[in-house]
Formats: structure tokens, C-alpha cells, sequence
């Protein structure tokens, strides 16, 4: 298990409260991933946690390395593969879409991540990242507060054109952006709109080729 996955696996209960404490960031966040998620398909959630997007999105499969945050996964109904992003026991072409939520930052190879997530995508299947800008608002107080933080201290964070750069280079195209958490109030929720650059929470998808 690396690093990040035994500090989820060790941190699971304080991990859920976050939802509870900042339900309105996380109610954001939902509304910005909705944008970009395509209807009647299968999906993937890869870096699934405790199902805390996937439930509400209705993705019923999910990957997940820390065995006591895919047990509560499965406790609300995901089906659940014990694995890391760089290699993935599933077969080719399998899933319409997948997504990724604030995981690609403990990833610790991006390209091969995106490789294997290239091989089970149907052709014209669709990735969908919802990230932490590094140059923005959250991102950069996050980056500042890393060594203080337990979950991010493994944290390494990327702007949305860096990513973009990397998934284009793993045969990825047709790029659409959205974006969220604009200003710094917690206790409001936030229409998404279209873009990146002013939101520190933004979804980028692409098309496989």
C-alpha cells in the first residue's frame, strides 16, 4: 500500500466527517463532476474512497487500494476492485467512462496511470478528473500547509494544463473544462460554470482516440 493509501485506510471516520463539516463545498464539487458525466453509461470511479462521489453520481464500480475505505464503499453499494491506478485488473475496453476525483495527485506514475486508463476505455470513452488547481486559491494553501496536513502530506499537485499536456500524451482529445469554489466561502453552494483559471476545483474530461 503506498503511502497516501494507509493514511486514508488509518483516517477513514476523520476522512467522512469532511463531508459533513463542508457540505456545501462537497455539494459543490458534485454539481461541477455532474456537468461532465455522460448519461445511461458505465462508469468507473478510480481512487473511489468511501463512495462519497460515486453513490450520488450512481457509479456502481469502483478502485480502491485502502481496504477500510472500500469497505464503505461497499457498504453503499459499489462494487470494489483492491488495486492502484497503475495497474488495473480489468480488461480492455470495458467501461464507458471513468473518473478520477482529487486522486491523480498520489498517483505515482501519471503516465501509466492514464495508459490503463486509456486500455479500458471503450473507443470514444471519456476520463473525467476533478482536481485541485496547484495555482489556485486551495491549491496553493494546500501546497503550503502539505507537511501539516495528514492527507495531502504525500499530496503532489498539478494545474490543469499540465494535466491536459499529460492526458493528450496518453491519446486522449477533445477537451472541455468546469470549474467551482470561485471565492473562498465554504457555506454556499456554487454553480459550476464552464472553463478553468478562477475555480480551485475544476473537471477536465477528454475523449479516448
Amino acid at each position: 500500500m503506498t503511502n497516501a493509501a494507509t493514511t486514508f485506510n488509518q483516517n477513514t471516520t476523520e476522512y467522512e466527517q469532511w463531508f459533513e463539516k463542508y457540505s456545501a463545498v462537497y455539494q459543490s464539487e458534485i454539481l461541477a463532476i455532474q456537468q461532465a458525466l455522460p448519461h445511461n453509461k458505465t462508469g468507473i470511479e478510480i481512487g473511489v474512497g468511501t463512495g462519497r462521489f460515486a453513490e450520488p453520481l450512481n457509479i456502481k464500480f469502483g478502485v480502491e487500494p485502502s481496504e477500510n475505505m472500500a469497505r464503505v464503499s461497499e457498504q453503499r453499494g459499489i462494487t470494489v476492485y483492491r488495486a492502484i491506478a497503475e495497474k488495473l485488473p480489468i480488461g480492455n475496453a470495458t467501461f464507458d467512462f471513468v473518473l478520477m476525483v482529487t486522486t491523480v495527485c498520489f498517483l505515482s506514475d501519471i503516465p501509466k496511470a492514464f495508459s490503463e486508463i486509456h486500455r479500458i476505455l471503450k473507443t470514444q470513452g471519456e476520463v473525467i478528473l476533478a482536481i485541485i488547481d496547484r495555482n489556485s486559491e486551495i491549491g496553493r494553501k494546500y501546497e503550503m500547509e502539505k507537511s501539516t496536513n495528514k492527507f495531502y502530506k504525500d499530496a503532489h499537485f498539478h494545474s490543469t494544463e499540465e494535466l491536459t499536456e499529460l492526458l493528450r500524451q496518453s491519446g486522449f482529445q477533445n477537451f472541455q473544462y468546469w470549474q467551482t469554489l470561485t471565492s473562498a466561502k465554504e457555506t454556499e453552494i456554487e454553480k459550476p460554470r464552464e472553463g478553468y483559471g478562477k475555480g480551485s476545483f475544476v473537471v477536465i474530461k477528454a475523449n479516448k482516440v
